[in-house]
């Protein structure tokens, strides 16, 4: 497939890259820094350098699949772009089902036993440093819900979202996963595996899931 990778140089894009570039995938990496996007791929991958609200329609066609890895630095107050990159995004492909996007969401909006996660981090000492984050991904969540003329998918991570290589895992929907220690984590190598099986074999449409290390 034709894969562009927005934010391809971050923790979840690059991961990605890389794991789509090692199934045969042609990559396009949509970034702001084109140097540093060539440190890390080298000539692997075509570079479009632009703001990703600067993206336009005409650089997502010709492509099968778009991966939205956007973020901004916690702590800014800035999290409220992904809202409104999920809006631009959502825009440019408004009656379309190709190219497919998919948005990787935050785990704030995943259920627990008590409600939501989000409610729970609010709950955390010095959460209002970084809560922006998880209520902006809630809300881009729940943006995305009312959109039924796009091919989109999310996916969120489970509560730890770490670096790490890729293992087996294991899928959800809406409920935040735990394994057998009651521990709820993902690295970003099993995310990156669990998105490009899904780009590669779609099984949900139009819907988020979740996935953790196995």
């Amino acid at each position: 497939m034709k894969i562009g990778i927005i934010g391809a140089t971050g923790k979840a894009g690059s991961k990605v890259v890389t794991e789509a570039l090692a199934r045969g995938h042609q990559v396009t990496a949509l970034v702001r820094n084109a140097a540093k996007a060539k440190d890390l791929f080298g000539d692997n991958v075509t570079i479009v350098q632009k703001d990703a609200f600067a993206i336009t329609k005409e650089d997502l066609t010709g492509l099968d699949a778009v991966v939205n890895a956007f973020s901004v630095p916690m702590g800014q107050h800035l999290a409220y772009q992904h809202i409104d990159l999920a809006a631009h995004l959502i825009h440019l492909l408004r009656g379309t089902e190709t190219p497919r996007i998919l948005f990787i969401l935050g785990g704030g909006s995943l259920k627990t036993d008590s409600g939501l996660l989000v409610d729970e981090l609010r709950k955390v000492p010095g959460a209002e440093a970084w809560i922006d984050t998880p209520e902006s991904q809630y809300h881009e969540l729940n943006f995305l819900k009312t959109v039924t003329n796009v091919n989109w998918v999310g996916v969120s991570p489970s509560q730890n979202f770490v670096e790490g290589p890729k293992t087996n895992y294991v899928l959800g929907q809406d409920q935040l996963l735990f394994d057998d220690e009651h521990h709820s984590e993902v690295s970003t190598g099993t995310m990156a595996a669990a998105i490009l099986d899904e780009l590669e074999h779609p099984t949900v449409h139009q819907a988020r899931f979740t996935v953790r290390n196995n």
